[in-house]
């Protein structure tokens, strides 16, 4: 019999990153009764060895509170950076000429090695070159295959094997490094539900890496260059999900660019269907502090408003002095925003506008009926995910119940909004299928009795993709008395 674990009050998600501060059983446990629904696991830092307990100590959740876990392995992706300096670091005054080579020679306040050919074949006259995050900016003044000759507009130290970002071009490096290949291969044998591609840039990005995870887990498109804004509706449509990295975003453009652009990549990725997640510095001063700033919590609340579908810490959970905190305080903002009466207009901003399926209107149709009947929940059987990410998609004013015979679908909507996903048998007939969505949503505590709730299925059931009922039954409080 399936475990009755009631749903979270609020319906957008909350990831936390895992990392040194947070890694241990005990506090992973900690994070999840604070608020985390998902977990991320940053493959820039620690070997692959070194995440198997923690996978395991997720999964032991699972069996713990009988609910589905959900994990997502977050890839590098490749890292442009300088050489080597004459002393370890050069000083670049504003105003001065400065080359970038092929010469291993150490470099000095004139010149130093780009280990990156293809960047010498992709700049053009006029490129920017941001460098250390963003500190340094250096213009393009000429180039040829060997030499990048630029002049230093914003100077600064710089030392060895700094961070090199170029906004302006779409260079031609590919988005999965040796490094990558590896931790992508590890990540699908150790039973991941999510893929996070770092350095998206065009939709053709995301083929090799498709192609890898053989369908063993779902793809999702970190957007983080300029270059992916250009292409943006085809990379979203290329994947399952979508992450807002505001960090490398946020270095290679104006910072008052990027809350627009954050707006329009939550609108677009809802739109096609996609969870999208919003990411980098939300709580930042919660690394180091109990509370965050109200500029913080505002932020983190215009995410929630704009609708997506979740919310990130990073190094607050990962490395910071406040990991359980910092998941609370998210959990407590969702929890705020969307008691907040405007909350529901809010992110109906977006339209939505659906596809001319039998699926998409049964969708946007329980969201009317709900809105109109005052009923408590949706239930929706489906075993591909994509009824629940069809119904998520129009953002009801109720919970979205998920029942699937496929535990891999269960884990992968724990990036989903407003969904309680439960594994459990498939049913063989339409009385069924009534019965079983109304002893769920009891005994879950999703809907009560005297209460209204929403189904959707397909019928022949057990075929993915046929969704194509939609029944409204009330709740009589007797249906768990036999099944105890």
């Amino acid at each position: 019999m399936t475990k009755a674990i009631t749903p979270r009050s609020r319906k957008v998600r909350v990831l936390a990153t895992l990392g040194p501060a947070s890694n241990t059983p005990e506090m992973i446990e900690a994070l999840y009764n604070a608020g985390a629904d998902a977990f991320r696991l940053n493959m820039s830092h620690g070997d692959q060895a070194g995440k198997l307990p923690v996978i395991a100590a997720i999964r032991a959740l699972e069996k713990k509170y009988g609910r589905p876990t959900t994990i997502l392995a977050d890839l590098q992706g490749p890292k442009l950076r300088v050489g080597r300096f004459a002393g370890g670091r050069a000083m670049l005054a504003t105003g001065s000429r400065f080359v970038f080579d092929r010469s291993d020679v150490p470099g000095d306040a004139t010149r130093v090695q780009l280990p990156h050919r293809e960047i010498f074949a992709a700049i053009e006259v006029g490129a920017r070159l941001l460098l250390d995050d963003g500190k340094l900016v250096l213009r393009v003044v000429e180039h040829d295959t060997d030499r990048i000759v630029t002049r230093v507009e914003v100077g600064g130290a710089l030392s060895d094997n700094k961070g090199l970002n170029v906004p302006d071009v779409v260079v031609p490096v590919p988005a999965l490094t040796e490094k990558d290949r590896s931790d992508l291969a590890f990540a699908v044998q150790a039973g991941v539900d999510w893929i996070a591609l770092s350095f998206v840039q065009r939709p053709e990005d995301l083929m090799e890496a498709r192609t890898l995870i053989e369908g063993k887990a779902a793809l999702l498109a970190k957007i983080e260059k300029p270059a992916a804004i250009d292409r943006l509706e085809e990379i979203v449509e290329q994947c399952d999900g979508v992450m807002v990295a505001r960090g490398d975003l946020g270095v290679e453009l104006p910072p008052q660019n990027l809350p627009p652009l954050q707006k329009r990549i939550v609108e677009v990725s809802r739109r096609l269907g996609r969870p999208v997640v919003v990411a980098t510095q939300m709580l930042e001063s919660m690394i180091t502090s109990p509370s965050p700033t109200r500029a913080e919590v505002s932020d983190v609340a215009t995410a929630i408003y704009d609708g997506a579908d979740a919310i990130m810490l990073s190094a607050e959970s990962a490395a910071g002095d406040w990991p359980v905190e910092s998941v609370a305080m998210m959990n407590a903002i969702g929890d705020a925003v969307e008691r907040d009466p405007a909350h529901g207009d809010r992110i109906h901003f977006t339209v939505m506008r659906p596809d001319p399926t039998t699926a998409d209107a049964l969708a946007e149709a329980a969201k009317t009926i709900a809105a109109t009947t005052g009923a408590t929940a949706i239930v929706c059987y489906t075993t591909s995910g994509s009824t629940a990410r069809r119904i998520a998609r129009e953002r009801p004013s109720v919970p979205i119940l998920v029942l699937t015979p496929s535990t891999v679908t269960a884990r992968r909507l724990g990036l989903l909004w407003g969904t309680h996903a439960v594994h459990t048998r498939d049913v063989e007939s339409f009385e069924e299928m009534v019965a079983k969505a109304k002893r769920m949503a009891l005994r879950h505590k999703i809907a009560r009795a005297g209460e209204t709730v929403i189904v959707l299925a397909g019928v022949p059931f057990k075929t993915p993709g046929s969704t194509n009922v939609l029944h409204v039954v009330r709740l009589t409080g007797e249906e768990l008395k036999d099944f105890g």
